[in-house]
């Protein structure tokens, strides 16, 4: 008995002294580590690691339990960790969780949990351990390989021997090969054919040399096809620096390489037709002039532009001038030679360059067939449209040795061509040049003249042939230049129609005129008619309704005074518009009239629509009228067309009295020109409008001053 005794006294001692040794270890360590009560679940140790981690005081440990450290667990959850070390169905048990210092912050931990059974009450202990650092890495793992799964860039990852050991879902979308068929082969499975030794041999040197390398190459898919992509290659060494494997990551470029290729086709070709811009035109013509000269061949170049184009652009809109312009281009190139070029200069300007040309004739021929092919009528929109081109030739090297002067050249003949009437071509000369100077002087004149005040109005009297009496006016546009003096209306009247000048030049002519008007109607001829030519421009242009109404209010004349002269072909252009602006004028009580009827075609199904007033019979009908029977016939044919349709006729140029004879002979009502007065300044028409035509001038009955006295 004493024995047994003796053996648990030394037992026990044995055990406080383990005890006793546990709690300096637990002291002592770093690590963190605690043990707290089993059916408490108080803390009844710590270490001096766990106690730093956590930031507790010994004191203010015991006072907490696990649950207090773990904000992720539950009471409930914590029991059912441990439940299998209280029933001893195991000796450990191993789990991850968070601890919550006493700061409030976390960090990540793994715990080794044992169960403890001492005589007093039995305890758990607990192994910590912080995986912060674990979970950084797992972390940056699984980004990895989400990223190497989720890539929209091919990856592929070879061993140092370039054999291939993963690749991504995008390199099997890029490449068309399976991951299965890839590995274990080298990426020479996917050469194109395009990069010869050298680029490779390059390509390893500078990996060899930096440990990158990137650059655009081709490749080649399952499927057979070829592509470009950008690629980068990198060498990844292991902790020695030794090269494990290789990481190659690329895009495809076929997109990229299609929009770069459509940038530079915007750069070098026109937007709306497609042809070669003026960028590329000029490269073409330096070319082919460096050949003509090699080879002692010449060179043609045709300068085209449309007549009308800017008539049709302005009144039907830019929709309609577009497709016209294209519908042009596709006309072109549709005449032409494959080994030509067909270009758009700008606006409605084309270039065409005929290398290798034998012979100006064959420029000739290339020009005459480009007049044929688009004077043809365009249907566009269920309206038939017209337009001519006018065409310059510059000839190399006769013509110009260089781009800039050969195209110069070529486009001054072209306005030569466009002078002569258009819908033809002209080959450069000498004199062209300086006519073209002239020209662009003009016109920058002309620009001026309006705000100088250089511009003025003469009028010709319009005679009644019965009675002699002064009917009305036509008002005539003159330029008295400040040094080239007094230039004729042929000279800027053109110009300022295809500049588009006749716009605000025609609206000045019309409230000049109707001032005028008004003041010879308060001075006694009340009943004064005023004539005012129209431009085909002028009449097209959307603002005439508004602009004729607005300087009627403005002076204060009765509209039913006022004429407006439209010719013939311009009243046939846009039917249906024209005839809507005419009723819409007519409506005004504007006066309405067809000048130089008869020099041009027209439909009398569509006269007898118009709501015009009088015919005004041209002058070079009236200049041979008593010895041409063919005139005098015209002259009898129109009068008889116009009484027919109660229309008012008049006669310009009348020179002679046997002209004025014969007129009044065949009821023309009225005449006007040189016989009666030559247009005067409105001092001098004032006068004769008091004095009246001398009575030998007059046709029949007894003179008299004007209609209104």
């Amino acid at each position: 008995m004493a024995k047994h005794k003796k053996n648990i006294d030394t037992a026990a001692r044995d055990k406080n002294e383990i005890n006793t040794r546990l709690g300096r270890i637990l002291d002592a360590s770093w690590n963190e580590i605690y043990a707290f009560e089993a059916k408490s679940l108080r803390f009844v140790q710590a270490s001096r690691g766990a106690l730093v981690n956590l930031g507790y005081s010994e004191e203010e440990l015991a006072r907490l339990t696990p649950l207090d450290i773990k904000p992720e667990l539950t009471r409930e959850r914590f029991l059912d960790l441990i439940e299998p070390l209280l029933a001893r169905s195991k000796d450990l048990i191993t789990f991850e969780t968070v601890h919550r210092r006493k700061d409030g912050s976390c960090y990540p931990v793994e715990i080794r949990l044992q169960f403890s059974w001492a005589e007093a009450s039995p305890v758990f202990v607990a192994l910590v351990q912080d995986i912060t650092e674990r979970k950084l890495a797992q972390e940056k793992f699984q980004l990895a390989a989400k990223i190497f799964e989720t890539s929209m860039e091919g990856i592929v990852v070879t061993d140092k021997d370039t054999n291939i050991v993963s690749a991504n879902p995008a390199f099997t979308k890029l490449t068309g090969y399976t991951t299965d068929e890839v590995v274990g082969k080298t990426p020479r499975l996917l050469n194109s054919g395009r990069q010869d030794r050298a680029f490779y041999q390059d390509m390893w040197n500078v990996l060899g040399t930096t440990g990158q390398w990137q650059g655009e190459m081709w490749n080649r898919r399952k499927n057979g096809e070829i592509y470009p992509e950008w690629l980068s290659i990198s060498s990844v060494k292991n902790d020695r620096g030794e090269t494990t494997h290789y990481a190659a990551i690329f895009t495809d470029m076929t997109e990229h390489k299609r929009a770069e290729e459509r940038i530079r086709y915007l750069a070098n070709h026109d937007g709306l037709t497609g042809l070669p811009n003026r960028t590329l035109l000029h490269d073409r013509i330096r070319q082919a002039l460096a050949q003509a000269s090699r080879h002692r061949t010449q060179v043609a170049l045709l300068f085209v532009d449309l007549d009308r184009f800017k008539v049709i652009n302005d009144t039907l809109g830019h929709a309609i001038g577009d497709r016209l312009l294209e519908t042009v281009s596709t006309r072109l190139l549709a005449c032409m030679r494959e080994e030509d070029t067909v270009a758009r200069h700008g606006g409605d300007e084309f270039v065409v360059v005929l290398p290798n040309v034998a012979q100006p004739q064959d420029a000739a021929h290339a020009a005459q067939k480009i007049v044929d092919t688009l004077s043809a009528p365009y249907l566009l929109q269920d309206r038939e449209l017209y337009v001519t081109p006018s065409i310059g030739i510059g000839v190399y090297p006769s013509d110009g040795e260089d781009v800039q002067v050969l195209v110069k050249n070529a486009e001054a003949a072209m306005y030569h061509a466009k002078e002569a009437g258009g819908s033809t071509y002209q080959f450069y000369a000498a004199e062209m040049n300086a006519h073209a100077h002239e020209r662009l002087d003009l016109e920058n004149d002309l620009r001026r003249a309006l705000k100088r005040g250089e511009l003025l109005l003469h009028y010709q009297a319009q005679v009644e042939t019965d009675t002699g009496r002064i009917t009305g006016m036509e008002a005539l546009i003159r330029w008295r230049h400040p040094e080239r003096g007094l230039v004729s209306p042929a000279a800027f009247i053109p110009v300022a129609e295809e500049t588009g000048l006749i716009i605000p030049i025609g609206e000045w002519v019309l409230r000049q005129a109707c001032m005028q008007t008004k003041a010879w109607q308060e001075a006694g001829h009340p009943g004064l008619r005023m004539a005012v030519n129209l431009s085909g421009r002028q009449f097209l242009h959307g603002d005439l309704l508004q602009t004729v109404s607005g300087i009627l209010q403005e002076t204060g004349v009765d509209p039913h005074t006022l004429e407006l002269e439209l010719t013939e072909s311009m009243l046939m252009q846009h039917t249906e518009e024209t005839i809507a602006t005419l009723e819409e004028l007519s409506l005004l009580g504007v006066q309405l009239a067809i000048d130089d009827f008869g020099t041009g075609y027209s439909s009398l199904s569509y006269l007898k629509r118009f709501p015009v007033h009088r015919l005004k019979i041209d002058q070079s009908f009236v200049r041979d009228i008593t010895t041409d029977p063919g005139d005098a016939a015209i002259a009898d044919a129109i009068i008889a067309m116009a009484h027919s349709l109660s229309l008012g006729v008049i006669a310009e140029g009348v020179e002679t009295a046997e002209q004025l004879e014969f007129l009044h002979s065949h009821r023309c009502e009225e005449v006007q020109g040189y016989h009666f007065s030559r247009p005067l300044p409105a001092e001098e028409c004032t006068r004769l409008l008091q004095t009246g035509v001398p009575k030998e001038h007059v046709g029949g009955g007894n003179q008299a001053p004007c209609s209104a006295c």
